[in-house]
């Protein structure tokens, strides 16, 4: 359940990039995400505001483990278009991202070069606008305990730097806790070592 490495990175909010070359207008919109629902709902509002633009190009990757991603070139010749794309993604080792360019034609041709450099720097302007942010992996967990454990539950959730999800105190007390991946086995051993503390894994996100 625990990973070794908790930490990754992703953007704050939204960004935008633009890239002109002989006529045709790129523009790039990058994103936080959480799901791949989510992405698809991004892709979808942009071909309905952008509906005139002839390609809705795409890249994105999510989870903390950088687990899932797709690319697409939305039409333009294979390779030209998501790929690059990604590979802006893929260099500031950027996950819970999703970038979409909308091009619009300008009537000249630009051959696979072009629309991969167009590509690549509209993306890469889009992510150079954006707000990097360090995130972190945090395994949930139920716990029971009663309440003359409070003290000892809390000092321990606190020294673990938790995150108190849901709690409810009553003859028995029972909240959700989440634990940054890295410290979480530390953290349940204190509380299995005080006897009395159930502690039930739920998700890791």
């Amino acid at each position: 359940m625990a990973v070794a490495e908790d930490k990754y990175f992703t953007l704050k909010g939204i960004s935008t990039g633009i890239y002109k070359d002989r006529g045709s207008k790129f523009l790039a919109f990058a994103h936080p995400v959480s799901s791949v629902e989510e992405t698809k709902a991004i892709i979808e509002d942009y071909r309905k505001k952008y509906h005139d633009a002839r390609h809705h190009c795409y890249a994105y990757v999510i989870n903390y483990d950088r687990s899932i991603w797709r690319q697409n070139d939305d039409g333009e010749p294979s390779g030209t278009a998501g790929k690059p794309i990604l590979g802006q993604i893929n260099a500031r080792n950027l996950t819970n991202t999703i970038v979409v360019v909308a091009r619009y034609f300008g009537g000249i041709l630009l051959g696979t070069g072009g629309l991969i450099n167009a590509y690549r720097t509209a993306s890469s302007e889009a992510l150079n606008n954006a707000k990097i942010i360090e995130a972190y992996v945090y395994n949930y967990y139920l716990l029971r305990f009663p309440y003359s454990r409070m003290n000892n539950v809390m000092k321990i959730l606190d020294e673990s730097r938790a995150i108190i999800d849901k709690q409810e105190f009553t003859e028995e007390c029972v909240l959700t806790a989440g634990l940054r991946a890295s410290l979480s086995e530390y953290a349940i051993k204190k509380l299995n070592d005080c006897g009395d503390i159930l502690t039930e894994y739920i998700k890791t996100e």
